[in-house]
């Protein structure tokens, strides 16, 4: 029987077929009308054909890594370097034709093929930097490093006309020997839970807790995206309003985000029962807009008192 303490979203028999009904599946042609905040279902490269040229501000993407992998009972396999070279491409250039002017594409992937990603990227994109995040979670291994570490990379259209919102992605640090000028506290904060300092963010992220049981975002998917992960790229790179776009949703964590922070989202994914858990996290958002870790504007270390408690309240 499963702890009290799990609150992993689960779906009730009957509950994936009415969720799915939510989504859209009509994308043998270009996509008239009201494209945003809807789910699609079905091909990426077929949906992103028929989406609105230029019509995106915000791409972040999570295409599956180029490994033997089993997503809700299908296989993705692991391909040459060639072929997957390929499918990366294939994305980018779909990417390029949505992309706004001064939009911005972030792209997620593992060391092995980062060189992949970051070489196609650059056909098409200006590379402004590549975010590296601690993985809490890995297998070890007993002639090999534990791999804890995925690659993130930043990308824009244009050099020049570009999103960037510093002050909503500072982090609050812990003071350990805080500095005084004429008494008064210099550059950091004296409250009730310590002192702390709200610092620029670095492109090394040591902050993250991917999903695991006990939190209220987790769900079956065997490579979920944190919801604070997520949190961080689109407050830096978008603005209330703005229209992001996840291309291989899984179970909807740039969605579930977006609508948490007020901008507008499409999402496509192929299988049928992640975008049913999509659906169904989209419907809690409606009532909980917390995010594990983002608290009254900042973001807090992992396992802070801070970010544990006001997260339970």
């Amino acid at each position: 029987m499963p702890s009290k303490r799990n609150q992993t979203i689960t779906l009730e028999k009957d509950e994936e077929k009415a969720l799915l009904s939510l989504c859209r599946k009509d994308f043998n042609s270009d996509i008239d009308g009201n494209f945003t905040d809807t789910l699609f279902w079905g091909d990426s490269f077929k949906i992103m054909a028929g989406l609105p040229e230029k019509s995106v501000d915000l791409i972040i993407a999570d295409p599956p890594y180029n490994l033997d992998k089993c997503y809700a009972g299908k296989s993705f396999k692991h391909m040459d370097e060639t072929l997957y070279k390929g499918f990366i491409d294939n994305f980018t250039a779909a990417a390029k034709r949505l992309l706004k002017p001064n939009g911005t594409i972030y792209v997620c992937c593992d060391w092995k093929d980062s060189v992949i990603v970051s070489r196609s990227l650059s056909e098409h994109f200006y590379i402004r930097n590549r975010i590296t995040w601690q993985r809490d979670k890995g297998r070890g291994s007993e002639n090999n490093w534990k791999n804890c570490m995925e690659d993130i990379w930043y990308a824009v259209s244009s050099p020049t006309d570009f999103v960037f919102n510093l002050d909503s992605v500072k982090q609050r640090r812990r003071v350990l020997a805080p500095y005084k000028e004429g008494g008064i506290p210099k550059d950091w904060l004296e409250t009730e839970d310590g002192r702390f300092r709200d610092t620029y963010p670095s492109n090394i992220w040591d902050d993250i807790s991917v999903p695991y049981w006990s939190m209220k975002e987790n769900t079956e998917h065997p490579t979920q995206k944190p919801e604070k992960l997520v949190c961080k790229l689109m407050l830096a790179s978008s603005n209330p309003g703005a229209v992001v776009l996840d291309p291989f949703l899984g179970s909807g964590t740039t969605a579930v985000v977006a609508k948490k922070l007020g901008r507008h989202f499409v999402g496509i994914e192929s299988e049928g029962r992640y975008l049913a858990l999509a659906q169904k996290r989209l419907a809690a958002a409606d009532g909980d807009k917390t995010i594990q870790g983002y608290t009254d504007g900042v973001f807090w270390e992992r396992n802070t008192a801070s970010e544990q408690i006001k997260y339970k309240n």
